[in-house]
């Protein structure tokens, strides 16, 4: 038996016998990865198309339950079935390794949906949030995924940066204490039955230039150093944090994901990192098209290697043929590649995918029992923050006869959801813009893009109806959209409030990376005010008299200003 089939010998010679049995066409494809789409052929798994694109193996599987669209059950033998190619099919029989997002909740269809990481920050719980990703890594582990690419860590203190929600928020020692729970939980007490987790954006993506996305960061190094970098630190050092993801921006005119700095002296020469490094996603493109420190592929490959990462994501591109050709001149050497390919093998053998390749399947599998709800229902309880009330408004009365329900968003299921759960990211598929060179969201299919989750998600109108007395008169009023100009349906907003005992505004933007969303990833604001003409409608609202509850539903944090002189309650 060959020593890396041999469950008895360490990681090291199991690593080490298979690394000397390589070709260089099987070391490199264990440094890429694909979408599952490649692989499928009328929602199935397709051994023709998987012969003609892993014939030599694969590092990774990104965005396994989005680019499937499988329901648990499927999900787990579309697994099952790539994992036998790569063992059966493959001259070495290395399976691959399957990554999903977990920033809020496994995103795949039927995963339980838990609150964003800035309302789980209000609740000032390490032990929920470690409750959290517990379940999140017995559902990803359930259907053969074992990586999830969280937490975030940046430290966020520029609220016009669209991922604010994202994030823990500014504190770094709150972000800290959050992640290593968030880290606990998610992998577990063994590895071989975790999910690894993947800090990212490393490092100091959060303190973004004018608060846009990817933009320089200008951070000093005690300021990297005492903030930045510190979540990081602790995450490593006292939960053992399995990979880390480069960010996309620079600093000091470097970008991190070509920085060896950063992600070799300080990851893991300082930080004691010994893990996997993965590339945020078309992140080694954009040396070339963003950061224009080179002109062609090839070079890009070579310095996002020589910097530290490991694997592309989130498919074939940079660690392929260019990198090849970079070995073959020479530029660079086969033992920078087996350098990554080693951390690659290593990592599969940790989270014991070598040996354990298959999970269950069947239409018993299920991911959102009723206990895992409960404890979503419980997160989000303790998420919310009440900034005003005023005469003790809250709670409501339950006898309160009338209620005027107003708002672009009190009535929209969709716009409580963050931009990384599931049901807001179907629908489209992220591409390279050509002109630009930013990574964007393109939308594919509308229909999917409509629809919201499996098990509905309530509105707050809706739930208000089944709360409120049996004889209340509830009133519902638009009163204008997410972000337009329109200010069409404030006569009726106005005239529904001032019929009403209490008003309860359900008002904010929409989290997602479409262009009509205000918040989220790629969607950056200049401003922190609502949107459109929101602002507007809450005066004319607080002209009738009645008491007004603003409800902040919302990625981003907003500024109030004199708003909130005539609002009786507030709650984000």
């Amino acid at each position: 038996m060959e020593t890396y089939h041999d469950r008895t010998a360490t990681i090291e010679e199991r690593t080490g016998d298979l690394l000397q049995r390589m070709t260089p066409d099987e070391k490199i494809a264990q440094l890429t990865s694909i979408y599952a789409g490649p692989v499928m052929e009328d929602d199935r798994f397709s051994i023709t198309k998987a012969t003609n694109v892993i014939n030599n193996g694969i590092g990774q599987i990104s965005a396994i339950g989005r680019t499937s669209g499988l329901g648990p059950g499927a999900l787990a033998g579309f697994a099952n079935d790539i994992q036998r190619f790569l063992i059966e099919h493959t001259r070495l029989g290395i399976p691959a390794a399957m990554h999903e997002e977990c920033l809020n909740g496994f995103r795949t269809r039927g995963a339980t949906i838990f609150p964003q990481n800035i309302g789980l920050a209000g609740t000032w719980e390490p032990e929920l949030v470690r409750a959290m990703t517990t379940t999140i890594r017995e559902q990803m582990r359930s259907t053969g995924i074992h990586q999830g690419l969280a937490p975030v860590l940046d430290v966020a203190r520029d609220p016009r940066w669209g991922r604010t929600e994202e994030t823990f928020g500014e504190d770094p020692f709150l972000v800290a204490s959050m992640g290593i729970a968030y880290v606990s939980g998610l992998q577990g007490d063994d590895p071989r039955t975790g999910v690894a987790a993947t800090l990212k954006h490393f490092c100091g993506h959060g303190l973004s230039e004018g608060g846009l996305n990817c933009a320089p960061a200008h951070i000093p190094p005690r300021l990297l150093n005492d903030v930045y970098l510190y979540p990081f630190r602790r995450a490593i050092r006292e939960a053992g944090a399995m990979s880390v993801m480069n960010a996309y921006h620079e600093i000091d005119g470097v970008p991190c994901g070509a920085s060896r700095e950063l992600l070799t002296d300080i990851l893991h020469d300082e930080l004691g990192f010994d893990g996997l490094v993965v590339s945020d996603y078309f992140a080694i493109g954009q040396l070339i098209t963003v950061h224009h420190i080179c002109d062609e592929i090839g070079e890009a490959a070579a310095l996002a290697l020589e910097a530290g990462i490991d694997v592309e994501l989130p498919k074939i591109d940079a660690f392929a043929k260019p990198l090849k050709e970079q070995l073959e001149k020479g530029r660079i050497s086969m033992a920078l590649i087996d350098r990554a390919v080693g951390r690659v093998l290593a990592f599969k053998f940790k989270l014991g995918i070598f040996d354990d390749p298959y999970v269950e399947t069947g239409s018993h599998l299920e991911l959102d029992t009723q206990e895992q709800r409960d404890l979503a229902l419980d997160a989000a309880r303790k998420s919310i923050v009440l900034l005003k009330n005023t005469n003790n408004l809250l709670p409501l009365d339950k006898e309160l006869g009338s209620l005027a329900v107003i708002g672009p968003n009190a009535d929209s299921a969709r716009h409580l959801l963050g931009d990384y759960t599931y049901p807001a990211c179907t629908g489209y598929e992220i591409e390279t813009n050509p002109r630009t060179g930013q990574a964007e969201a393109v939308r594919k299919d509308i229909e999917a893009a409509a629809n919201i989750a499996d098990p509905p998600i309530v509105s707050i109108l809706a739930g208000i109806k089944k709360t409120a007395a049996e004889n209340a008169k509830v009133t519902y009023a638009r009163g204008c959209d997410m972000n337009s100009e329109s200010r069409d349906g404030f006569s009726e907003a106005v005239k529904a409030a001032g019929e009403a005992e209490v008003a309860v505004l359900v008002m904010g933007g929409g989290s997602g990376m479409l262009p009509e969303y205000t918040s989220g990833e790629m969607r950056d604001s200049c401003k922190l005010g609502f949107p459109g003409v929101q602002e507007e409608l809450i005066d004319a609202i607080a002209g009738t008299g009645t008491p007004i509850i603003l409800v902040i539903a919302d990625g981003r944090p907003k500024a109030l200003g004199k708003i909130a002189e005539k609002v009786a309650a507030i709650v984000e």
